[in-house]
């Protein structure tokens, strides 16, 4: 006879809270025992994918994790690493895809907290937000509400909290529009003298609750988030949480206050799994074991359950372990802030989570049970590529309809670049960004828009010293080109968010990354990850840009109309951060003055595969994205640092999607200024595939005439013949071999009434 057959609980009891059958029988077999009610909860959101990362984790152990820079690495809220002259940045970015999707406004608004909370419980203050999105066809009102209510919770929780959000990236495709993707990154910089960490210690220290009062909602949003979403999902509505960002601001002053008083040994956010994550978790960290009295925690509902208190992910709490006899300053501290803080449990030398509620043990658990040796799937990853892929790898550009001097068909180059400005994916995001506070701080130097990266001034509150070192982040991912062809498609969101770097003048630090995938359980979708994670790998190598930490998030399913479950797009985003020396020395994409010289850095190649032409124009979705030359990459970006830190590259953008022509667009709209340009494709290449065509390491430039031969010698040196002088900047039209010429109002009035009009 099993467990299961003798357990207190149904299978569909079991299966409730998100835990297999066999999980099931090893939960008892850790126990020795049937758990509890309570502890039943406590297992199912700790042995989600969200929490203990059961089927990717053998997959992550394979990102370089060290570098001269990385001060923390995975393991901790937040990844940090060193800039030099004292400063310290923690960065972070995370998911909330789930919660989103049935309340846009909370679960995005929530979103910001949660990631917010990894930064400042380092002893960080926050300085800057980012995001990366992924919506459905804007056509779909169910996509327009989606956006709407998204945009208008991260507006709302960062302006309120006083933290700018500065950058992103938003694409729109069907693949995405059951199960929308709202991922959070966060930078801090330390005032703490030491690094807070969370792992407890110090046996009969005492463990102090802070912040807001705990009550029912957010109940099992580590599981809901590990789920797929079907029909039934706005039933689940209590698993999203409310946020309060003016209680979190309070939040982050007091914790950073308490820190610097030198009484609090650890720290944790309580975020997925709420008290359950942050005891266990603390716990396990430190080799100990915490003991936690349910009827010492503020609440703000009655007669709550202790299955309730411990799935609770009520927003704005932390855990703190405190050193026996100072927890009355520190709670002192957070009375200031007008916060609540008690004693609510203690360090204990057994290495076990033990709950007490109305007198008695209401579970008791061994603390790496829950939060270390959880399960780990190693699943097989199929030799072949699936069908689908091998099928789109057949595809070539001679299926397409010949090209003419003047365009494809009965259309000009002139309608197809329009046509690419107006697609929501490339268009404006004016509308969007101009909703966020993206100055508050005074400290952004690159607003949004302006650059290929943003650019934070790395200024802390607490000092009066004068530094003109700053921080560069950005957020990147093309998921087509991840579905076509994982392993490369991966690879080239690390590059380009490297390029992107570049391209502002700073030197590519480190990655965090938010592994977005369909069911790991599926031959299709664990193919799909285990490549990614490889060209991760691979990519942070060859360009020395470690992985500090992230998060994954699986299960991104709907049903379609026929009741089939169907994946997203593989989308592993990556946030990158990079050092800028002296933030008085960068540069954005716009044309800086009428007259300056274009210079293509890099090379002609490019292909329509996976491109945003060939899904827009010609509403295919094959063929494989471009490879990567990692020497030549390194060369081009090195080359776009070195010209920007000598002051010789007045302007500089990278060539992605919509391939040169869009990014020709894009310096002009930026920059107010037109160009004039001459494109020399090879005899065998398109000229769709020339203007429209997508490509690696290609960057444009902009350089000042004053400058010319130093620029050029310069550049045979860094590049030898992977260089080319394509144009002159000049009034208010783009002329590109004068065959495709618009003026900047005709494409102003396209770009920027894409998003905001539909």
């Amino acid at each position: 006879m099993t467990a299961i057959d003798t357990a207190p609980f149904s299978r569909e009891e079991i299966a409730a809270e998100s835990i297999k059958l066999e999980e099931y029988e090893e939960i008892v077999k850790r126990l020795g025992r049937h758990p509890n009610k309570a502890e039943l909860g406590m297992f199912g959101v700790m042995w989600s994918e969200h929490c203990c990362y059961k089927n990717s984790r053998p997959l992550l152990k394979n990102f370089p994790t060290c570098g001269d820079r990385v001060l923390v690495g995975p393991g901790e809220n937040a990844g940090v690493i060193d800039l030099g002259e004292g400063l310290h940045l923690a960065f972070k970015i995370e998911s909330h895809n789930h919660p989103s999707a049935i309340e846009p406004f909370q679960g995005a608004a929530t979103g910001v907290g949660g990631i917010l909370r990894d930064i400042f419980t380092m002893g960080a203050r926050p300085i800057a937000i980012l995001n990366s999105l992924r919506f459905g066809k804007l056509d779909n009102p169910r996509t327009r509400r989606i956006l709407t209510g998204v945009v208008e919770g991260i507006s709302h929780y960062g302006n309120s909290v006083g933290v700018p959000t500065v950058g992103g990236e938003i694409y729109f495709d069907v693949a995405y529009s059951g199960n929308p993707l709202v991922n959070a990154m966060a930078l801090g910089l330390m005032e703490t003298a030491d690094i807070v960490k969370a792992g407890a210690s110090g046996v009969g220290n005492p463990v102090l609750y802070v912040g807001s009062t705990t009550g029912r909602d957010g109940m099992g949003g580590a599981s809901f988030a590990s789920a797929e979403l079907s029909e039934d999902s706005a039933d689940d509505r209590p698993a999203v949480q409310v946020g309060d960002p003016f209680l979190e601001k309070s939040l982050i002053e007091a914790c950073l206050e308490a820190f610097k008083t030198g009484a609090v040994v650890a720290a944790q956010d309580m975020g997925a799994a709420g008290l359950t994550c942050s005891t266990s978790e603390m716990a396990a960290k430190g080799g100990v074991g915490i003991s936690l009295n349910l009827d010492d925690i503020p609440i703000r509902e009655t007669e709550m359950t202790s299955y309730e208190y411990l799935l609770s992910e009520s927003q704005e709490r932390m855990l703190f372990v405190a050193e026996k006899g100072r927890e009355q300053e520190l709670i002192e501290i957070f009375h200031k802030w007008e916060l609540h803080a008690v004693v609510a449990g203690e360090v204990i030398a057994n290495p076990i989570i033990r709950i007490v509620h109305h007198g008695d043990v209401a579970a008791e658990i061994p603390a790496k049970a829950l939060a270390e040796n959880t399960p780990v799937y190693k699943r097989e990853i199929v030799s072949q590529a699936p069908e689908y892929a091998q099928k789109a790898w057949q595809w070539t550009s001679d299926s397409l309809p010949p090209c003419h001097e003047e365009g494809i068909g009965n259309q000009t180059w002139k309608d197809l670049l329009l046509q690419l400005l107006g697609t929501p994916s490339l268009a404006s995001k004016a509308w969007i960004y101009r909703q966020y506070d993206h100055q508050v701080q005074n400290n952004t130097v690159l607003l949004p828009g302006k650059g290929d990266a943003t650019v934070i001034r790395a200024r802390r509150q607490t000092e009066s010293v004068q530094t003109y070192r700053g921080v560069a982040a950005t957020t990147d991912c093309n998921g087509r080109y991840v579905y076509l062809d994982p392993y490369q498609g991966a690879m080239l969101a690390v590059a380009e968010a490297a390029r992107n770097l570049s391209c502002v003048g700073a030197q590519p630090a480190a990655i965090t990354n938010n592994l977005n995938f369909g069911s790991p359980e599926k031959p299709v979708g664990y193919w799909q990850l285990a490549k990614a994670c490889q060209g991760i790998a691979e990519a942070c190598t060859q360009l020395d840009t470690p992985v500090t930490g992230g998060n994954v998030s699986l299960n991104n399913e709907t049903l379609d109309h026929q009741g089939i479950l169907q994946p997203i797009y593989p989308t592993p985003v990556i946030g990158m951060v990079g050092l800028v020396e002296d933030v008085r020395n960068i540069c954005g994409q716009g044309w800086h003055s009428q007259g300056d010289l274009v210079y293509l850095l890099g090379t002609w190649e490019a292909t329509l595969g996976g491109s945003e032409y060939l899904a827009t124009v010609q509403q295919t979705v094959a063929g494989k994205p471009p490879e990567i030359d990692f020497s030549l990459e390194q060369q081009v970006q090195r080359a776009c640092r070195n010209g920007i830190k000598q002051g010789l590259v007045n302007s500089a953008h990278d060539c992605a999607d919509g391939g040169i022509a869009v990014a020709l667009a894009e310096c002009c709209l930026s920059g107010n200024f037109g160009v004039e340009v001459t494109l020399s494709p090879s005899n065998s290449q398109r000229w769709d595939e020339c203007l429209f065509g997508e490509g690696t390491s290609r960057i444009l430039v902009s350089v000042s005439p004053d400058n010319q031969q130093q620029w050029e010698a310069f550049l045979q040196q860094q590049l030898g013949n992977a260089w080319q002088q394509i144009g002159i900047v000049t009034g208010k039209v783009l002329n590109i071999n004068s065959t495709l010429v618009v003026s900047l109002d005709e494409m102003r009035e396209t770009t920027e009434s894409a998003i905001a009009t539909r």
